[in-house]
């Protein structure tokens, strides 16, 4: 008996100091909220008082000490996300995810970013502010990295910490640029479209093909190699463990239009959901400069921001800076291709990728005068049909930097003017609003024109100097507009208007966004901050109907069945909201799904058709096909007899989308919710471990919004039924310069990336009902409900 009790006694305590160690080493997990800290590289005391939703507010006598703070507590909140930021460019995904990685890092090696960065830093003054403070930001991170506690990630994955340096912010800053990649999904793509079927049927895509255009003949594999060049492109950035931005809303409001006499600003960029999200939020208070900043991981300057002076923020421009070229090799000698002025050899680099568990790998990238050679690293295109890629991003010199750190300093509208001209990639709406009742916005990103017999949608003859650019155009020639006569400016990544005659290239989106926010804002002249708060929540659809009008006033309703009449009521009766418990937008995206289905898939194939579903164009065609009754698309080629029509493919669609929701969520139509069927989950890369998901990732949860609407939600067409979001609104802000301490924001999820930490996604229920927190700035305020983090040097 005593045995058993000493056993006893001994697996008790076992098990005792197990749970004990585990709570210590939880706990030492957490960032450190509150306390002391010694920082080097610090001259006095500075305070960080974290609010009530974790976001640091940071009082410091210099901005050198302000960023070096900075870097600190943005690393204990985010340094496993800065991690997997700055391993994209230079194509180090594959050490610690394994070879699943390795075709992103061999494309991405491929694009040049890392040997663009490093010529960036070396034209950077070591005397400049942007290079000093940046390298405080580092400072700070570093020594998070030397002092504070590993993450969980890089303990379950296995790898080591190292030291932040200044080629790893411009590296992410390239990854930003590149972006959503739109033009390799869809200039090869339209490209085989047009050697497949023909001219006739790009007319009615509405891409503004000119005849006149020259388009290189290829042979049947060349247009295989197109479409897998697409199909590779999509699985890159499909796969990829940070988000890339895909579009944005924004509008900005004078005085004339407010009940206040002040300008209101709204954003609301749209990224690819991920956990944690994309922004960090810090507010700076130095004795000469104050900043409520959001900021990417492992970048020093935010990219939106406000004060009590002015605000700024961005939304993606989707201006075309990307040229694909196919380049003819020497017939003897695959080492040369051909130019207007005789043989010329590629310029090769290579590299080697460590893959963990892997033998390392090492590639071999050619560059024609176009740009790198994309067959060396996407291994599904042929070898014997060069294609290069231009790049604005990588040809032009790159102050990317250097303009965030000028737009984030402004002290008056030209500052920010100046930051806006100095971006030659991503091309972004930067968008503007200050206390003096100034609103304007600039399309900044390195603009280009071809000649007028060269469509840039389309891969472009390499051998030819007739379709190289022949003019890069001055800032002065971007579109922009700056206190317009009708008082507002807005962007929802759509055809921006002229002011060089000529339009400019680009893969823009539908109009959908831009008509509901002109018919919210036109009328009115009486905003104030809360129906500013409701209308970027706004989940109506202002083309939806119109599409369902054309429609029905061509159907034989009596041809349908009762449940098919039933669904088409529901559909006319629609205004074109989009909340969970809507019915209508259930059976319309199916309908259009099926329709667009029935539409393309015939001439297309299913690699092509599921291609052409991912792009912007796919999303412009759906209102413009419909109303074209004359579309070569419509009839159906498989059926040899017959030949279909406008009515005849809409009309089918709609009794199969009708028949597949009776058997996905039963007969009841009242039962076809919205919310069963349109869900949000914030994954984090390690949430596809099924015994971690639960840990790491945040939801699903039923979710309002839908497609182009203002409250933007992106997801797939597919079979399912099932409309898993993958995009949407990276944060909510509204600005009101009559009361900026109480201006409104809020994150998707929270604003720590620590598992451990009650920020973690303490914002996730607010940002699903669309609530708002506060940009808390009064001091007084902060500290009631901070905690207070003491920073001294060391």
């Amino acid at each position: 008996m005593r045995i058993l009790k000493k056993t006893l006694l001994i697996f008790t305590t076992i098990i005792a100091l197990a749970i004990l160690g585990g709570w210590m080493y939880y706990n030492s997990l957490k960032p450190t909220y509150s306390g002391n800290l010694s920082l080097s590289a610090i001259d006095k005391k500075a305070e960080v008082y974290f609010d009530d939703y974790g976001i640091p507010h940071i009082y410091a006598e210099t901005e050198k000490d302000a960023l070096t703070v900075l870097g600190y507590v943005h690393a204990q909140d985010r340094l496993w996300q800065m991690e997997l930021m700055r391993r994209i460019a230079p194509g180090r995904l594959s050490e610690i995810f394994g070879k699943d990685m390795l075709k992103n890092d061999k494309f991405f090696v491929s694009l040049g970013i890392e040997e663009a960065s490093k010529k960036s830093i070396e034209k950077l003054s070591q005397n400049s502010e942007v290079y000093k403070l940046a390298t405080a930001y580092l400072n700070g991170v570093n020594q998070f990295i030397d002092e504070g506690p590993t993450p969980i990630e890089f303990t379950l994955i296995g790898i080591e910490k190292e030291h932040y340096q200044l080629t790893d912010i411009y590296n992410i800053l390239g990854y930003m640029s590149f972006s959503f990649a739109m033009a390799h999904k869809t200039d090869p793509l339209l490209t085989a479209i047009k050697e497949k079927l023909g001219q006739n049927y790009l007319k009615d895509l509405n891409i503004d093909i000119n005849p006149n255009t020259v388009l290189i003949k290829n042979s049947k594999q060349s247009i295989e190699d197109f479409t897998n060049l697409v199909s590779e492109v999509n699985n890159i950035i499909n796969q990829s463990p940070i988000p890339p931005f895909i579009g944005s809303n924004s509008w900005v409001v004078s005085g004339k239009k407010t009940t206040t006499g002040k300008v209101l600003f709204a954003n609301d960029p749209h990224i690819m959901y991920s956990q944690p999200g994309t922004w960090y939020e810090a507010h700076i208070k130095t004795a000469n400069y104050e900043m409520y900043g959001y900021h990417i991981a492992g970048v020093p300057f935010p990219l939106l921001g406000h004060n009590r002076n002015y605000a700024y923020g961005l939304t993606m421009f989707e201006n075309d800076d990307i040229d694909f070229y196919q380049e003819e090799n020497h017939p003897s000698n695959v080492n040369k291709y051909k130019t207007p002025n005789g043989f010329k050899t590629y310029n090769t680099f290579t590299k080697t990728i460590k893959v963990k568990d892997e033998n390392d790998v090492t590639i071999k990238v050619r560059s024609s005068r176009h740009g790198p050679i994309v067959n060396d690293v996407i291994e599904t295109i042929s070898t014997t049909n060069p294609i290069a890629m231009s790049w604005v991003y990588t040809q032009q010199e790159g102050k990317v930097l250097d303009a965030l750190y000028t737009i984030s300093r402004a002290t008056k509208m030209e500052d920010v003017k100046k930051g806006a001209s100095m971006i030659h990639a991503p091309g972004l709406n930067i968008m503007y609003g200050d206390a003096k009742g100034n609103v304007a916005w600039w399309a900044a990103g390195k603009l280009y024109k071809h000649k007028s017999q060269v469509n840039s949608k389309f891969i472009l003859d390499g051998t030819s100097s007739e379709e190289y650019p022949i003019e890069f155009l001055d800032f002065s020639n971007n579109p922009m507009a700056e206190n317009p006569k009708w008082n507002y400016v807005y962007s929802a990544n759509n055809q921006p208007d002229t002011i060089a005659n000529m339009l400019y290239p680009g893969y823009y989106l539908p109009e959908d966004r831009a008509k509901r926010i002109i018919q919210l804002l036109e009328p009115k002249n009486n905003w104030n901050k809360q129906a500013m708060a409701i209308m970027i929540n706004d989940v109506t659809s202002s083309v939806a109907p119109e599409i369902i009008k054309e429609f029905t006033k061509i159907m034989d309703f009596n041809s349908f069945s009762k449940n098919e009449q039933r669904a088409i009521d529901v559909l006319q009766l629609w205004n074109g909201e989009n909340t969970i418990d809507h019915v209508a937008p259930t059976i319309y995206n199916k309908w259009v799904y099926l329709y667009l289905k029935n539409t393309f898939k015939d001439e297309l194939g299913d690699t092509m058709f599921n291609q052409l579903m991912n792009t912007h164009l796919m999303k412009r065609m759906i209102a413009e096909v419909v109303k074209n009754k004359n579309s070569i698309w419509w009839d159906d080629i498989s059926t040899k007899d017959n030949i279909e029509n406008r009515k005849d493919i809409l009309s089918k669609s709609l009794i199969e989308a009708v028949a597949a929701l009776e058997k996905q969520l039963g007969n009841d139509i009242k039962d076809w919710n919205w919310g069963k069927v349109h869900t949000l989950e914030h994954g984090h890369p390690l949430g596809t471990i099924a015994s971690l998901k639960k840990y790491f990732n945040v939801g699903p949860f039923p979710m309002k919004g839908a497609r182009e609407v203002i409250d933007n939600r992106g997801y797939e067409y597919n079979n399912t039924g099932l409309y898993k979001v993958t995009a949407g609104p990276s944060t909510r802000r509204v600005i009101d310069f009559s009361d900026v301490e109480n201006s409104i924001s809020i994150l998707p999820t929270g604003q720590s990336g620590n598992p451990f930490s009650k920020h973690y996604k303490d914002q996730t229920e607010m940002y699903n009902k669309g609530e708002f927190r506060k940009m808390k700035m009064n001091k007084e305020e902060i500290i009631s409900v901070s905690t207070k983090l003491i920073v001294q040097p060391k």
